[in-house]
């Protein structure tokens, strides 16, 4: 039997798995960890706060209509992966499922699943989208305006993106320019490196609100290079794959981009 006959085989018999299903938004409504609706930002907060590492939720993703995405908390960071309804199963990962049960089963045996950065992690605690809370308000005792003349034109919302990366980089020391491998985090404006993954304080943090620039490197003789230009030093830094160094680039960048697009934010209400 050719290869193609044998796809369409495979694919006849998973449409029979289909029959008597609805549309994978609807089944997924009966999943008690599918969060309809929460968007990454949202998703990274949730988890952060209130999850723990290997806790896992899925949810609508921004792209196609037959897309979703796996937000997965890490250690300290957040990471997101593409589930794809094909029309007769979903993909995830290497693996395709037939089915959302067959799907499901597979998450209940705690599968581990790792990205470019080389770290693993074990999908362990699925992130409910019903959790009990207590029916308890405060009341407003003191309640009092502390400017006058604003309108609805300065309530301008505004909350930084959390935007989460982690994994081993190498990088230049300042002073002796040796390379060592470390441990970097991600997270909101700060970007942190430790001595390992096990390390509890950071070497340093480097704010990003100070940096001009992020861009590829060609002057370290390094492959995967790249570097963050900061008023007193510029910080080079390689990763293992062109791809892991494009994703750090890519974020960091993106990072930059949201600071500046603040900056001027503030900046246009001051002038007002």
């Amino acid at each position: 039997m050719g290869k193609a006959k044998m796809e369409e085989e495979r694919r006849r018999s998973f449409q029979q798995d289909r029959l008597g299903h609805g549309s994978p938004e609807e089944e997924l409504q009966n999943l008690a960890w599918y969060h309809d609706g929460l968007t990454r930002h949202a998703a990274e907060a949730l988890l952060l706060s209130n999850g723990s590492d290997g806790s896992y939720l899925l949810r609508k993703s921004n792209g196609k209509a037959a897309l979703f995405s796996l937000s997965v908390r890490a250690k300290d960071s957040v990471k997101h992966f593409h589930v794809e309804y094909t029309g007769y199963s979903y993909k995830f990962g290497f693996n395709e499922f037939p089915s959302l049960n067959e799907l499901i089963k597979h998450f209940a045996n705690q599968p581990l699943i790792g990205s470019e950065t080389g770290t693993l992690t074990v999908l362990k605690h699925p992130y409910p989208r019903k959790v009990e809370e207590p029916s308890i308000y405060e009341s407003v005792r003191v309640h009092t305006a502390m400017q006058t003349g604003k309108t609805e034109i300065d309530l301008v919302p505004n909350a930084p993106s959390l935007g989460t990366k982690e994994g081993y980089l190498t990088k230049q020391g300042g002073i002796v320019k040796n390379w060592k491998t470390r441990w970097f985090t991600l997270h909101r404006n700060e970007l942190k490196y430790y001595k390992d993954q096990t390390s509890t304080e950071p070497i340093r943090a480097l704010d990003l609100t100070e940096c001009s620039a992020v861009q590829f490197d060609y002057s370290q003789d390094k492959i995967n290079c790249f570097c963050l230009v900061f008023p007193l030093r510029t910080y080079y830094l390689y990763a293992k794959t062109g791809v892991e160094a494009d994703e750090w680039i890519k974020i960091l960048q993106w990072k930059l981009s949201q600071i500046r697009r603040q900056a001027r934010q503030r900046n246009s209400t001051f002038s007002l």
